[in-house]
C-alpha cells in the first residue's frame, strides 16, 4: 500500500488499539517503533535498551527485526508499523542510498531517526544516533596491525555492502592500515594488501562457506593473513572455518561487535580483539528521542543532528569482565 494513503487508516488504528497499549487512564500510551537491519543476536541488547526506555519514558515500543535483512522486508515492516498508529520511528537502514525516497516519506509523516546506519547527506531523518562506524573501522585496523605488526594479507568480511555503517567500517580499516585518507586496494601502504571484501547477504552460512572455500585456495603463508569481520556474524563464522582448517592460532582474527563465540574466541586466544558498539545504548536513546519527537519536543534533538554512542576495544584482558557486563545488560527490566 502506497504510503501517502495511511492517513486515515492510522487514525482508524490508534482509535481501537488501546487494549494493547492503555496507561492506568484508560489512555493509549504513546507508539513508538525501533526497527534493525537484520533479526541477529546484536539486536537483543538493543530490545533490552528499548524495554529500559519504554519504561522510563512511559511509551509503547514496537521492535521489529526483518528476519533476512533485505531492504524490500524492512519496508513492508515500516509500513506496516505506521498503519499501527506509530508516531516515530528509528531505522537502521538496510540499502541507505536506494531507500532515500522512501525514508523520506515515512518523515514527512512521523518523526525519523536513524540508528546503526545512516541514510545519506540531505535525508529527512531528524538524528543519527550510533557509532562513529569510520573510527570504529580505523580502531579495527588498528586490532589488525597489533596482531600482525610485520604486515601481510587481509581478508574483509560483511553482509552487505549497500548499507552506510558497512561501506565506513571497510574504509575505516583500509585507511588505518594505508595510513592515509580514502585509502583502495589492493596495496594498502607499505605493508599490508587487500586481497578481498566477502559478502554474504546477512547469512552466516554462507560467510562460513566463502571463508572455507577461501582457506582452501589460499596460498600464501597463514602467519601474514588477517581476516576482519565488519558485521556481527562474520567472526564466528570466520573463526569456524579457521578451525575447520586447523589453523587457529596462525590466521588473525579481528571481529566486530559482542557476539559471545566472538568473545569466547577472544577468551581462548583464536581472535585478536572486537570492536564492540553499545547496542543496548541504541535501544534507550532512541526511546528517549522518539517519546520526545512524538510529542512534539525537538529539544532533545543535538544540534548536528549525530547522536554519537562510543564505541570499545575488546581483547583478552578485558573480556571477562565485559562478558559480566553484557549478562546484566541481558537481564529483562524489573517490572
Amino acid at each position: 500500500m502506497p504510503l501517502l494513503r495511511f492517513g486515515s487508516m492510522v487514525a482508524l488504528v490508534v482509535l481501537v488499539s488501546c487494549s494493547s497499549g492503555c496507561g492506568k487512564s484508560g489512555e493509549a500510551k504513546t507508539r513508538v517503533a525501533f526497527v534493525s537491519n537484520n533479526a541477529h543476536e546484536f539486536w537483543t541488547y538493543a530490545e533490552r535498551g528499548c524495554e529500559k526506555g519504554a519504561k522510563e519514558f512511559n511509551v509503547e515500543v514496537l521492535f521489529r527485526r526483518p528476519p533476512q535483512g533485505s531492504a524490500v522486508e524492512q519496508q513492508r515492516i515500516v509500513e506496516d508499523l505506521l498503519l499501527k498508529g506509530t508516531k516515530a520511528l528509528a531505522v537502521s537502514p538496510n540499502d541507505a542510498k536506494n531507500q532515500v525516497e522512501f525514508f523520506n516519506k515515512v518523515a514527512d509523516q512521523i518523526p525519523l531517526i536513524t540508528q546503526d546506519s545512516d541514510l545519506p547527506a540531505g535525508s529527512k531523518r531528524r538524528c543519527y544516533l550510533g557509532t562513529d562506524n569510520y573510527g570504529a573501522g580505523k580502531a579495527a585496523g588498528g586490532l589488525i596491525k597489533e596482531a600482525m605488526p610485520d604486515g601481510g594479507q587481509v581478508l574483509v568480511l560483511v553482509g552487505s555492502l549497500d548499507a552506510q555503517n558497512a561501506q565506513e567500517r571497510r574504509q575505516g580499516v583500509l585507511d588505518e592500515l594505508a595510513g592515509t585518507k580514502n585509502a583502495t586496494g589492493p596495496k594498502l601502504g607499505d605493508k599490508y594488501e587487500l586481497i578481498d571484501t566477502f559478502t554474504d547477504n546477512t547469512d552466516q552460512a554462507i560467510c562460513k562457506t566463502k571463508v572455507d572455500a577461501f582457506l582452501v585456495k589460499h596460498q600464501g603463508d597463514p602467519n601474514k593473513l588477517a581476516i576482519v569481520g565488519l558485521w556481527a556474524y562474520n567472526p564466528p563464522a570466520a573463526l569456524e572455518a579457521v578451525k575447520n582448517a586447523k589453523l587457529e592460532g596462525k590466521v588473525k582474527l579481528v571481529g566486530f561487535d559482542e557476539n559471545q563465540q566472538t568473545l569466547d574466541g577472544i577468551a581462548d586466544g583464536f581472535i585478536h580483539g572486537t570492536v564492540v558498539q553499545q547496542p543496548f545504548e541504541f535501544g534507550y536513546q532512541a526511546v528517549r528521542l522518539l517519546a520526545a519527537l512524538a510529542k512534539g519536543d525537538n529539544t532533545v534533538l543535538p544540534a548536528d543532528g549525530v547522536l554519537p554512542i562510543p564505541h570499545m576495544v575488546i581483547k583478552r584482558d578485558n573480556v571477562a569482565a565485559f562478558k559480566e557486563k553484557l549478562k546484566q545488560l541481558l537481564a529483562p527490566p524489573a517490572a
